[in-house]
């Protein structure tokens, strides 16, 4: 019914309760039209109260055809609950989303907000419904005026349906707040002032106060009423203070996504038992109840979105992440010659440990295991190498762009001082060398490492690594005429994601206090001594999120290329110094002949397309993650771009090697 005329005729105010809400639905999608302008949606309202009010008998349908809807329905729940969660726990609220999008509403319903989602389901609404004036707003108001009844047997008659409604939803809404406000996750975070203070404890008592203030004369302004109301809105100040106290307790003690979930929660009630009590006891209730209409809209539109879920609520921990990250980013950015030198060792050891990696794969590669657990036990060979690598306190290279790129975005903050371009260039130009000397560390080391091994197996097995086929394999995967690259920027993707399961798992670790437990739990200091105890939890701290990394890496590499190939999608990785392993491998299968063959040469020129996408991918996406995370903006990339590269024109050598300067800074590091 895009007709007004016929819109207007089809209202039926004994119609079926299905029907009735039908009509609703098309009366706001005429109003709202092609949602391209407000002016034209505000001119539709005037438009449908004209029609109406020209028509004596139009009229008296519409407020019967309205008293029967809010009997019918409980307008408490949406002004209330509308837009907030009926859980209390991040995972139950994504999945409830994850349903809401999937399954479609239905107007055969008798509550209040799953007929508001439907009528006004547009983003739209929000703008024309905040723009109407205060003649429209009384019009309507005049136009739906309907017989005084409360809807709570405690109100007394002499206040209005609308007035009742509003006053018990604020009592909804206090309630919640002063239940999560006793809850034990809260309650022992608060700060010692703001638990004292007791807040929550009397704000029932203050709301209580004003409700009977109010109940007792509605329309009186007197002094009583304006303590009362401000008292009440100073303990809800109180109570939203107190909460917000939390967060310091949970950036330093590690962050919950669903104690987040249950602050965000409880401020936003808040705000709402603001916005009632303004419909309720402003001098302009009608203007107060379209801004918390058009508000609605917005609450919403957000309410089904789960990227708007997991963004508000996750930001803190990508904060924490970022910033543990960029801790741990210092420690791989080599400022002198000395820390220079110490990458490359690093960097080989790491590289030679790798040359068993390799072995341990093509191991279990001939083998012959179907492909899940071809893929399990080379998770496993992969993640123990990793692990023993950090243990051994050796570098993998591609490991590091992950933890690096956090500590240039913390960087970014402030690029306001005369020489701060210039220092992040000098930055930058550290973090290419550092990356350069482990990447190089890595190829360098495994490539030799791989034909010692291959020829150590020759001389005492009689065979080497792998075969003659298995060579042919390695040069048709490595090529760089195959997808390749593509592989390799997967791999970095990888990459990103272990070190976003590292920050969550040390976040998870300290959140939950297991240090202190290892360290004073009564069971494991009688099973391991005191000192023991504290040794082991002071290392498991240290390295937890070394282990979460590396683990959730090896496992990665080793089975998505399963799991990838089981639904055909063929994705597989390619991590450069694993690459460099398994071509030099294919090299001693074959011998001094290999030279010759062009498929050699493909496979070495992929080798640098490997490694710059694998630092490339990780770094970008770990760079994103950091600067939103600590809400960087406004980064003039072209000033920084053109400083970069006036670097690389005087002094392309800093960018592989320390400068003479660099030779003489004492290390940046502690």
């Amino acid at each position: 019914m895009h007709d007004l005329p016929k819109l207007l005729d089809a209202l039926d105010p004994r119609a079926a309760l299905v029907q009735r809400h039908l009509w609703l639905i098309s009366l706001f999608e005429w109003l709202r039209g092609d949602c391209s302008s407000v002016p034209a949606s505000i001119a539709r309202v005037q438009l449908l109260l004209d029609a109406v009010q020209a028509r004596p008998e139009m009229q008296a349908r519409v407020q019967t055809w309205w008293q029967t809807l809010v009997e019918t329905i409980d307008g408490t729940t949406l002004l209330a609950d509308y837009g907030f969660s009926s859980r209390s726990a991040f995972v139950s609220e994504f999945a409830e989303r994850i349903r809401q999008k999937l399954l479609p509403g239905t107007p055969e319903t008798a509550d209040a907000s799953a007929l508001f989602s439907l009528v006004l389901s547009h983003g739209f609404d929000a703008r024309w419904l905040a723009a109407l004036d205060e003649a429209a707003l009384a019009r309507i108001a005049s136009l739906l005026q309907t017989t005084p009844a409360a809807p709570a047997a405690c109100a007394p008659p002499s206040i209005s349906r609308w007035q009742g409604t509003v006053l018990e939803a604020i009592t909804f809404c206090t309630s919640q707040v002063s239940a999560t406000g006793f809850s034990p996750e809260l309650r022992l975070r608060m700060s010692a002032p703001a638990r004292d203070a007791g807040p929550f404890h009397c704000l029932m008592r203050d709301f209580e106060t004003l409700r009977d203030v109010y109940l007792a004369s509605p329309d009186n302004d007197s002094d009583e009423r304006q303590a009362a109301l401000l008292q009440f809105r100073e303990r809800l100040e109180a109570c939203r203070g107190a909460a917000a106290s939390v967060y310091t307790h949970l950036d330093a003690h590690g962050i919950s996504v669903n104690l987040v979930f249950q602050l965000r929660q409880l401020r936003e009630r808040v705000l709402r038992i603001r916005a009632l009590l303004d419909c309720l006891m402003s001098v302009h209730p009608a203007a107060s109840t379209a801004r918390l209409l058009s508000h609605l809209v917005t609450v919403g539109q957000e309410r089904r979105s789960v990227r708007a879920l997991i963004a508000s609520n996750s930001s803190m921990l990508a904060a924490k992440v970022a910033e543990r990250s960029s801790e741990t980013g210092e420690h791989y950015i080599t400022r002198t010659l000395a820390e220079y030198r110490d990458m490359l060792g690093k960097a080989a050891g790491g590289g030679a440990l790798t040359a068993l990696t390799t072995w341990l794969k093509f191991l279990v590669m001939t083998i012959g295991l179907s492909a899940f657990w071809g893929g399990f036990w080379a998770g496993v060979v992969y993640a123990a190498s990793f692990v023993l690598i950090q243990l051994l306190h050796f570098t993998l290279a591609t490991k590091q762009p992950a933890m690096t790129a956090p500590a240039m975005a913390a960087k970014l903050k402030d690029l306001s001082g005369p020489r701060a371009l210039d220092d992040f260039a000098d930055e930058v130009t550290h973090l290419v060398r550092s990356q350069v000397a482990a990447v190089l560390g890595n190829v360098l080391m495994v490539f030799p490492a791989v034909l010692l091994i291959s020829g150590a197996l020759q001389l005492t097995m009689g065979r080497s690594m792998i075969d003659a086929k298995g060579a042919e394999y390695v040069f048709h995967s490595l090529t760089l005429l195959g997808p390749t690259a593509l592989f390799a920027a997967f791999t970095g993707v990888l990459l990103f994601a272990a070190s976003i399961i590292a920050g969550w798992v040390e976040n998870w670790f300290v959140l939950h206090r297991l240090d202190s437990a290892m360290r004073y739990n009564p069971r494991i200091t009688a099973v391991l001594g005191v000192e023991r105890a504290r040794r082991w939890a002071d290392f498991t701290r240290a390295n937890v999120s070394g282990f979460a990394s590396n683990i959730s890496l090896g496992f990665m590499l080793g089975l998505i290329p399963a799991f990838t190939g089981f639904f055909g999608l063929g994705l597989d990785v390619r991590h450069v110094t694993l690459s460099a392993g398994q071509l030099a491998a294919a090299c001693a299968a074959i011998g001094w002949d290999v030279v010759r063959e062009p498929a050699l040469w493909w496979s070495v020129a992929a080798l640098p397309v490997i490694g710059a996408l694998n630092l490339g991918v990780s770094f970008y996406l770990a760079l994103r993650l950091a600067l939103r995370a600590h809400n960087v903006t406004g980064v003039d990339r072209a000033r920084i771009g053109a400083v970069i590269r006036r670097r690389w024109r005087d002094a392309p050598l800093s960018f592989f090697w320390p400068t003479r300067d660099a030779v003489s800074q004492t290390p940046a590091k502690d």
